[in-house]
């Protein structure tokens, strides 16, 4: 649900350059590429931003109250878009909405995995990715039947509909209980077991959720050896600099695929190509990405992350592959080029949404222990919209006939990367699929090579381990018997 709010916010940049080039077209207006760039890609800046705030966010405010906030933001800076008619107040309202969906992005998928049971940890965090599909979806249809209008309510009807899903997420947030492990990490342990037995649909001293409860309690007074954690504590250990930098990698990497220029400039970009139907093209192409998010949503599981993110790095880099010899092999004009190039466009968007478009998300919100969990997810998000914003910064400087003129060419800079992503993927990624989120904090912990992660396995002692004892240096020092010691889980 949440991404409805904020994929209307990505798309409504196309409704925007779309009315304000028909208004150049009568004379009123002139967009240039500058202009373009600043408006498709300044909601990008805001989220760098806001999801660089949203740790701080998340630890003060709660994963919920978080939430309430950052919508709180994303609603002010959609009213503004709305009621403020130059390119400056565009701009200005893109950015605040920008702060607010940085955040969500962030705090979303925390919140998610915190509260879901490992076996479902996967499926459940990548309905966050299935919600942008249907986002960007919806936005599609309706930027497609308000091109038409003679007004401003070409793109206002579609930034004004993000702002009533905002409504209504906010209005869902309100019936949500607080994350569980957020609630006993601050204290609040009658209320945190409370949280956990509601989210597990059981008593309160059932079974499960005293086991469960006990396993965050005692990880959670591990940490407490040390301080809460500071954002230089992301980088200070060995272990712990090789967590970020995995999320870190994983957010950039998934912007490098080149989807964001499908989403942002498909329209364009089947324009420019001689394509008939653009809208048509770019609608079908949002039907592609919703139905094969389906399959990857049971994939995260089945497969695992390391599986389905490297098959899906090398499906996508063929697809941008085979898109790039086309560019150079046919005429613009041939229309078997044309059916060939919305063809493995299509198979390029069915390959990430299938893969990285659940993977990433997923794996990013299962890296890091609680203690860091709020600064290290922040810090992997900002990457994720960095990238967001180079990308559709710079798309249009490449693909512009005025400017580099690369047009469908792009996609060889789209296969480089997606195939680095591969190869990165190989040897960096850990397989985190089927174990809790305390247990992975041991397997990171071991020293287990990430390629190796898929036969890893806890020991019976994992629930003993500190978490904060192995994010600081010379973890060696540190003894399985000396935490047993720092505190006592009955």
């Amino acid at each position: 649900m949440p991404n409805w709010l904020y994929t209307f916010g990505y798309r409504s940049a196309d409704g925007v350059g779309c009315a304000l080039q028909a208004k150049y077209q009568g004379g009123i207006y002139c967009i240039s590429s500058l202009d373009r760039a600043l408006i498709t890609s300044l909601l990008s800046l805001g989220t760098l931003v806001g999801a660089l705030s949203g740790g701080v966010v998340a630890d003060d405010c709660g994963r919920r109250g978080g939430v309430l906030f950052s919508l709180l933001l994303f609603l002010v800076g959609g009213s503004m878009q709305v009621f403020f008619t130059n390119i400056v107040g565009l701009i200005v309202g893109r950015v605040v909405a920008g702060l607010g969906v940085g955040s969500v992005s962030m705090l979303v998928p925390m919140y998610q995995a915190e509260a879901a049971p490992p076996q479902l940890r996967g499926a459940i965090v990548s309905c966050y990715q299935l919600s942008i599909t249907l986002g960007i979806f919806g936005s599609q249809v309706i930027s497609s039947v308000t091109r038409s209008i003679e007004s401003t309510a070409s793109w206002r009807i579609p930034i004004g509909v993000q702002i009533l899903w905002g409504l209504l997420l906010m209005g869902g947030t309100f019936a949500l209980p607080e994350s569980p492990r957020h609630l006993i990490n601050q204290g609040k342990l009658t209320q945190g077991r409370r949280s956990l037995a509601t989210m597990r649909g059981r008593a309160e001293n059932s079974e499960i959720v005293t086991a469960e409860y006990k396993e965050i309690l005692a990880s959670i007074e591990a940490e407490k050896v040390i301080d809460q954690g500071s954002l230089l504590d992301c980088f200070r250990s060995r272990i712990m600099l090789k967590r970020t930098l995995c999320g870190v990698f994983a957010g950039a990497f998934q912007q490098l695929t080149g989807v964001n220029f499908v989403w942002y400039y498909s329209t364009q970009f089947f324009t420019q190509v001689g394509i008939s139907e653009p809208y048509l093209a770019s609608v079908a192409l949002s039907i592609v990405n919703v139905c094969m998010t389906a399959p990857g949503i049971m994939l995260v599981e089945r497969l695992g992350r390391r599986k389905l993110m490297l098959s899906g790095a090398l499906w996508m880099s063929m697809c941008q592959l085979i898109i790039g010899a086309v560019s150079i092999g046919f005429d613009e004009g041939s229309s078997a080029a044309h059916s060939v190039l919305i063809a493995f466009t299509a198979f390029f968007v069915a390959g990430f949404a299938s893969t990285w478009g659940c993977g990433t998300w997923v794996l990013i919100s299962e890296l890091y222990p609680l203690r860091l969990r709020g600064k290290a997810m922040s810090l992997a998000t900002a990457s994720h919209w960095l990238w967001s914003w180079a990308v559709t910064f710079s798309v249009p400087y490449l693909t512009d006939p005025n400017e580099l003129a690369m047009g469908s060419r792009i996609a060889f800079v789209w296969f480089v990367t997606t195939f680095m992503g591969a190869i990165w993927t190989f040897f960096c990624v850990p397989e985190t699929s089927g174990w809790s989120l305390e247990e992975l904090d041991e397997m990171f912990a071991s020293g287990t090579p990430y390629r190796l992660t898929p036969d890893w396995k806890p020991s019976t002692n994992s629930r003993a381990l500190v978490d904060a004892s192995f994010m600081v240096p010379h973890f060696e020092n540190y003894s399985l018997e000396q935490t047993n010691n720092s505190y006592n889980t009955e």
